[in-house]
């Protein structure tokens, strides 16, 4: 027998042996999500994922799961489908950073991250896409939820009138307590022994002394041995005796001796937060920016600006060599006057150098990503920010409320407009 004839027979009897095979099922279309397909085993696959998420849980029967399940997978079909037209994007660098960001928050690095992912049985790769998946649909409904939510200042102003929002945005303060006591029957000579005694330990407080140190060795008070203090306590929990002196005191300062039945009292603010007060330091600065452009590169704008350095500090005028020279057209065209700026409005660079720097200084050279800098502080003031930080928070507490009640309505309404054709039997 040839070898084409031998090779001939084999396909015959293989053919045959097939047709009268069980034909064996891979996977198949579990649904049809308009223009997307969620298969068997995309299902069966998540399902067994959050089984092992939710071991420990009483989870639902399985019918009933593998329902939940194949649900949302729908529901992150139709965003993710949505998310594609309209060319919402996640970069390997942003999901790399987002992977990070969840293995340092599990304090661990990513390797230990993705072996404890392994070893809970969940691959890496899926629990990857999942991630990645999640992101793209929370930054869909950042934009379609998101665009739809305005909070007015009017909004801002009836939440803090609120009692909810004055309990909310109630300064806390925490307390420090001094007790020089009195006997019930004390006379005149008694009384003014123990006032001149707080006046006292006040003053050695002012001259440096640390509150807890002079609380434990004089205070009468039943604190003392915790260094006088008496915790956090909200405005409106404060001592009746406190109430109308502690909101007058800066942190680290302490009151005047306060007279009660049972003695002279000094209280002092050791901390403080909430409310709306937040000082903050401000400095009015100006600079001189040169970078490389058309017509210089790297090293030559170094030479530029080392050069533009040695004639101030010749004495040549800050204001014109900016004029004359600052890549920055906003501040150059006004003698490099960049106004009031606060920490964290510059680049780290130029905000360390900034906050470094002594008034009337002009800094020597140095480098941020948009090029050479030389800088100075022409002053500094303290300036309350408080209230525009309480109106934020207030805002943003109202947008998250506000969100969380539109979200579950915007996500019917996709389902219910969307074609979806469930395929397996439940």
């Amino acid at each position: 027998m040839t070898i084409n004839k031998i090779l001939l027979t084999c396909a015959a009897v293989l053919a045959s042996a097939l047709s009268h095979a069980k034909p064996v099922l891979i996977d198949q279309v579990a649904v049809i999500v308009e223009d997307d397909v969620i298969m068997e085993s995309q299902l069966d696959q998540r399902v067994e994922t959050v089984k092992l998420q939710n071991r420990n849980a009483n989870l639902p029967p399985d019918n009933v799961l593998r329902q939940q399940v194949r649900d949302r997978l729908v529901e992150e079909s139709i965003q993710l489908q949505m998310a594609q037209r309209i060319g919402i994007r996640i970069s390997d660098a942003q999901l790399n950073e987002a992977l990070q960001r969840i293995a340092a928050q599990n304090k661990m690095s990513l390797e230990q991250f993705r072996n404890a992912m392994e070893a809970e049985g969940v691959p890496f790769a899926s629990a990857r896409e999942q991630i990645k998946n999640e992101m793209i649909t929370s930054r869909l409904q950042r934009i379609r939820v998101g665009e739809t939510i305005q909070i007015t200042d009017k909004d801002v102003d009836y939440f803090l009138q609120s009692e909810a929002g004055k309990l909310a945005s109630a300064a806390e303060y925490r307390l420090g307590h001094i007790l020089v006591s009195v006997p019930a029957d004390a006379n005149a000579s008694q009384l003014q022994k123990a006032e001149l005694k707080a006046r006292a330990l006040a003053q050695r407080i002012r001259e440096g002394a640390q509150f807890s140190d002079v609380a434990i060795s004089s205070s009468d008070g039943r604190n003392a041995l915790k260094g006088g203090d008496l915790g956090w306590r909200k405005e409106g929990q404060l001592p009746g005796i406190f109430a109308t002196v502690v909101p007058k005191l800066k942190v680290g300062e302490v009151s005047d001796p306060i007279r009660s039945s049972s003695g002279y009292h000094l209280v002092a603010v050791t901390d403080k937060r909430g409310g709306n007060s937040q000082l903050i330091t401000q400095y009015k600065v100006r600079h001189i920016l040169v970078g490389p452009n058309e017509l210089r590169n790297k090293q030559q704008a170094e030479e530029l600006i080392t050069s533009i350095y040695e004639r101030l500090q010749n004495g040549e005028d800050f204001a014109a060599l900016a004029k004359e020279y600052s890549d920055d057209p906003g501040s150059g065209a006004n003698g490099g006057d960049l106004g009031w700026a606060s920490p964290g409005d510059m680049v780290p660079e130029f905000d360390r150098t900034m906050q470094q720097s002594e008034i009337g200084h002009i800094t020597a050279p140095f480098e941020t990503q948009f090029g050479w800098h030389i800088l100075q502080v022409e002053n500094t003031r303290e300036t309350d920010i408080g209230e525009q930080v309480q109106r934020n928070q207030v805002r943003q507490l109202l947008y998250s409320r506000r969100f969380e009640e539109e979200l579950p309505i915007w996500l019917r309404k996709i389902r219910s407009e969307a074609y979806v054709d469930i395929k397996e039997r439940s």
